[in-house]
């Protein structure tokens, strides 16, 4: 399929057994399993077959597998083995020689120490034995936790899946993050599907509308592109809002990537990419039901149901309900630390493939969200406007509709040659209030991006090429003043990957021809050099730009007396120039065993330079919000480690430390972004119990955060009372959670959030008088809400 129609593929869908336990893949008779990557590897594999005498062969990449199909009169599995090894490939009859392996193209050198989680089997050859292929009944499967062993005479072969891992294939920094991950914590939607991640930092944006905002390289989340099914996902007016608005339990994998991505996917990716993949895999039909409730009146509800309706179509049906409706007051400020409100979404996917036939594959989503929320002091009633009440009230509206398209076809007789086209169209609306002001906003957006995939000469030689169109349509109301813009974004891009024995480059350019913003280039570059199958060096290097949307960007200061100003340069956009970005970064991953198990360290730095940012001040003044272009430098340096490690049985361990110097010059001189930790440590602990003889097992996982002090804004005109330090305190944040898989159908899960107890005591400035100069709710630098707990069950028909 093209590469804009990929998605991950389990060697069995995850959700066939909870927790990632996979069962080994059982083969079929004159089935052998036989090592390669790519399609050049299938086409490889299936000529040295034929050139066996093999009547037809068929290679799966998924399974790792060859089908024969020949007369044992004229040839035998055995010669056909040897000749697919003798082309370079191991199988389990035959080695290929290290002079053959090392001479095959870059793309098709596989992991010779083969295992199934990386995402193919791992096949360890104890010892050399007979064996024609043909004896499947002499096949035993063992299960472990998270491992299942598979014995044919001599040879085991071992599956399993990590719950995250780094792509060693990838030239960029690509972390793989499965299902198995997202259910370690709570993870009700894509906000929450990090708290065991330790390259994205989470943290709650203001003390009223109680949302959440992702960081990553030190830098706001606006600055990093988030897709879904490869398709720009939330931007635009969706920027406050938009985590909230993708289900935890609608997630089937998450990839993300560190410093700037593929053109192909667009110029708005500067610190990086995080595209989220729906559940539309299933061999069998499957529906799934999850509840969710936790102690201060936060409830929802989860259907999902994938499908296959015959050998060719597939269908997936998402439902999901939440609501809040506790009145929670933590720090007994009179103000709700989260909002009540209802939400109801509901989406439906098709899906076709038939690539082995007729080369075409087709992916149709249609999604619907309605979101209700209501904020402010304990006592408002939405029924009843601002002025006709005395408590601080905020409301939130949100409708949004979006329909997709994926279509692709591989060109018959040439695997390596693709094309694929993605279609979009998004209609957002906000009606909102914060108090006595007004922010309502529609955006229509239209994307479409066509992408030709093809090789110049060998596979060693690829290259992508294409074109893609972005509009946008605004219309923005704040106060009584009128934003309407139009964007219109053709652009055309082209992207070039070189494979070598030890290294892979991509090399892409994109020109985009924007109405507003003009005419950007956008050049990026990955590099990647294996100086060793365990030693991986990798350097990154690229720009971005973005047009930058302060309203809905930065609602979180909505809740406040500050008064927006914004200082226009010359730009179309309020006035303002677009942002542009360089992004430069170097990591080196090392893998080693520990204590017999394999272990891996990453270090990874990263620098980002801004020109024309659109700086948020809030420095100026405590009554102001200004906007305007930067003049000078604004930089971000982040430097960090992480170990993953398991010390025993099923005991992961991962540590992480972080270091971010983020700075920029305002109109009053050089200073640190506020609200942003120069030091961060992270430590997540996960162990499970063997499963039982029903499939059941435990398991358990923690995680801390601990965050060292940050910069606050000047508050040092405001009296005295309503100052804050320069610096915050700095803290830690504890998650725990217990889960039990009954049997494979059956999950219930207990935990809990914060349990430090650890909050900002006075996160709302002047909350007695919410009207006065001095009331701000954005100045939030820690939790608003002590430890919190939840319980969960899962449960699949």
């Amino acid at each position: 399929m093209p590469g804009c129609c990929h998605y991950e593929r389990d060697l069995v869908p995850s959700s066939a057994e909870p927790h990632g336990h996979h069962t080994a893949y059982i083969k079929k008779e004159n089935e052998f399993y036989v090592r390669g990557n790519c399609a050049s590897c299938k086409a490889r594999i299936e000529k040295a077959a034929q050139a066996a005498g093999a009547e037809s062969a068929e290679w799966s990449a998924e399974h790792q597998t060859v089908t024969l199909n020949f007369n044992p009169l004229h040839t035998s599995a055995d010669k056909i083995l040897k000749s697919i090894a003798d082309a370079g490939h191991d199988n389990e009859k035959y080695k290929a020689s290290d002079a053959v392996y090392k001479n095959l193209p870059g793309c098709c050198l596989y992991d010779r120490n083969f295992t199934f989680g990386e995402p193919n089997p791992t096949v360890h050859y104890e010892e050399e034995t007979k064996h024609d292929g043909h004896n499947a009944s002499q096949e035993q499967t063992i299960e472990s936790h998270g491992q299942h062993e598979k014995k044919i005479e001599g040879v085991v072969v071992t599956g399993s899946k990590a719950a995250t891992s780094l792509s060693k294939k990838e030239a960029g920094l690509v972390f793989n993050i499965d299902k198995k991950e997202l259910l370690k914590a709570a993870c009700c939607n894509l906000s929450e599907s990090f708290e065991t991640n330790a390259t994205v930092d989470v943290s709650f944006s203001n003390a009223v509308t109680g949302t959440k905002q992702l960081k990553m390289l030190g830098l706001d989340q606006k600055y990093t592109s988030l897709t879904k099914e490869q398709l720009p996902e939330i931007r635009g007016l969706a920027s406050a809002y938009g985590l909230n608005f993708i289900p935890g339990r609608w997630i089937e994998s998450i990839q993300l990537t560190k410093g700037g991505s593929t053109v192909t996917n667009g110029y708005e990716s500067i610190t990086g990419q995080i595209n989220t993949e729906l559940l539309k895999n299933a061999k069998t039909p499957e529906t799934s039901l999850n509840l969710f409730s936790d102690f201060n009146g936060r409830a929802e509800a989860n259907i999902t149901s994938v499908s296959p309706i015959n050998d060719q179509w597939t269908q997936t049906f998402l439902l999901h309900g939440n609501g809040t409706f506790g009145n929670t007051d933590m720090n007994h400020d009179s103000f709700l630390d989260r909002p009540k409100g209802t939400q109801i979404n509901a989406a439906y996917l098709l899906n076709y493939n038939d690539l082995e036939k007729s080369g075409f594959g087709s992916h149709f989503g249609i999604n619907f969200i309605r979101d209700e929320r209501t904020a402010g002091q304990i006592g408002f009633d939405k029924r009843l406007t601002q002025k006709e009440q005395y408590p601080y009230g905020v409301g939130i509206d949100i409708s949004r509709f979006q329909v997709w398209n994926k279509t692709g076809y591989v060109f018959k007789g040439k695997p390596y040659q693709s094309i694929g086209w993605m279609n979009q169209y998004v209609y957002h609306q906000q009606d909102s209030f914060f108090g006595l002001r007004n922010y309502n906003g529609k955006q229509h957006t239209y994307y479409s991006n066509l992408i030709f995939e093809s090789i110049l000469g060998n596979t060693n030689h690829k290259y992508k090429a294409g074109a893609s169109f972005l509009y946008d349509g605004y219309e923005e109301t704040y106060l009584t003043n009128n934003f309407k813009r139009n964007e219109v974004v053709p652009g055309i891009f082209a992207e070039y990957t070189l494979t070598g024995v030890k290294y892979t480059l991509v090399a892409g350019a994109r020109a985009d021809f924007h109405n507003l913003a003009g005419t950007q280039f956008t050049p990026r570059i990955n590099f990647k050099y294996d100086f060793t199958p365990q030693t991986i060096l990798r350097l990154s290097a690229g720009r971005g730009f973005r047009t930058a949307n302060v309203f809905a960007e930065n609602q979180q200061y909505f809740a406040s007396n500050r008064v927006i100003n914004i200082m226009p340069n010359g730009g179309n956009i309020y006035g303002l120039k677009p942002e542009i970005a360089w992004n430069y970064g170097a990591s080196l991953q090392q893998e080693f065993k520990l204590f017999g198990r394999k272990s891996t360290i990453i270090a990874d730095f990263f620098r980002t330079d801004f020109q024309d940012q659109v700086l948020v001040d809030l420095d100026k003044s405590p009554q102001q919000l200004t906007f305007y272009n930067l003049e000078g430098k604004s930089f971000a340096n982040s430097f960090q480690t992480q170990w993953d490690f398991t010390p025993f049985k099923n005991f992961d361990v991962r540590l992480a430390y972080k270091y971010y110097d983020v700075q920029a010059d305002y109109i009053g001189g050089r200073r640190e972004i506020p609200f942003m930790a120069k030091h961060r440590g992270f430590v997540n602990l996960a162990y499970s119990t063997d499963k039982n003889d029903k499939g059941g097992f435990w398991s358990f996982d923690t995680t801390l955060n601990w965050v060292g002090k940050q910069r606050l804004p000047d508050t040092t005109t405001n009296p005295a009372e309503f100052q804050l330090p320069a610096y915050s305190d700095s803290y830690a944040v504890l998650n725990a959670q217990i889960s039990r898989n009954f049997n494979k159908k059956i999950r219930a899960y207990l935990g809990g959030e914060n349990l430090t107890s650890y909050y900002q005591k006075n996160a709302i400035v002047d909350f007695r008088n919410p009207f006065g100069n001095y009331f701000d709710g954005g100045m939030v630098y820690a939790p608003i809400m002590k430890a919190n707990f939840y319980v969960g069950l899962d449960v699949t028909f």
